[in-house]
């Protein structure tokens, strides 16, 4: 028997905790072409697993658990293969599409900022940024440039505004929790005691251009993978908007969320105008 079936069996594990932790994500994912599909899954499962680590894992050595899985990371990718599923598949994503340390270095650093720094300013909020969310993009474009270094820079820029995008949507919905349950802030410059609409304002501003400016690179995506990525845009836009419309005492007090039914009626909204687009605007 060769290791197809712990390759298949490691990717299908990496997809249910996509599946499992984020509705939203996972139904972008689904919609990619399924040669993208898989190493998108895995990456998801491997980000995934790390940010559990910091948020979740209460009681536990936190910082001893998430340098072993970083170790592990890095070792796997190496020796092209892991006892860990997760992992395991990743690490053929990684080696496949090019995946490098550049990438997953900056990832680590951010998970490691989690575990202690509670505050930031404007230079660390956006080395925050770059290493929580843009870098997961770029690890996302990799995998739909397929190697393809001219595309891949080029596009670049807009990957990184659109996991900046997502990033801070998640920051705005999960404030509630973050403050209470984590006692982190992570935008800079506010106090969250004192948390106004002129400051949900500003931020919301800031994040409306980081989506300007992505919706460049989506529209210049290969198609096979245009349609996953424009559909987790236009359901983290909704979002954004929905929050716009909600006070500021309004989300200190529960998480804003899209309703299902109404993902569907954005997912068919989404098929119809990703027929539509033009090429790039660039």
């Amino acid at each position: 028997m060769s290791i197809l079936l712990f390759d298949q069996t490691s990717q299908a594990i990496a997809k249910r905790v996509a599946l499992n932790y984020s509705t939203s994500f996972s139904l972008g994912i689904r919609l990619l072409a399924k040669e993208y599909r898989w190493a998108v899954f895995a990456t998801y499962g491997f980000v995934r697993l790390a940010d559990e680590v910091v948020d979740t894992f209460h009681g536990f050595d936190k910082e001893r658990l998430l340098a072993d899985y970083k170790r592990q990371t890095y070792q796997s990718i190496e020796d092209g293969i892991s006892t860990n599923p997760v992992l395991h598949a990743f690490q053929m994503a990684a080696n496949q599409y090019g995946i490098e340390k550049d990438l997953i270095e900056p990832f680590f650093n951010s998970m490691e900022e989690d575990l202690g720094t509670t505050e930031h300013n404007r230079s660390s909020y956006d080395a925050y940024i770059y290493g929580s969310a843009e870098v997961v993009g770029l690890m996302c474009l990799r995998i739909f440039c397929n190697g393809n270094r001219e595309e891949y820079e080029r596009l670049k820029p807009f990957a990184q505004s659109l996991g900046a995008a997502f990033q801070k949507v998640n920051f705005l919905r999960d404030i509630k929790s973050d403050v209470e349950d984590r006692g982190r802030v992570y935008f800079p410059g506010v106090d969250f005691t004192q948390f106004s609409d002129q400051d949900k304002w500003t931020i919301i501003q800031e994040v409306k251009r980081d989506f300007e400016h992505a919706y460049k690179g989506i529209v210049a995506l290969p198609v096979g993978c245009r349609l996953g990525v424009y559909t987790a845009y236009v359901y983290y836009l909704k979002l954004l908007e929905k929050i716009e419309r909600t006070t500021a005492q309004q989300i200190l007090e529960s998480r804003i969320r899209i309703p299902n039914s109404q993902k569907m009626v954005l997912l068919a909204k989404s098929v119809y105008q990703e027929r539509r687009m033009a090429g790039p605007s660039f």
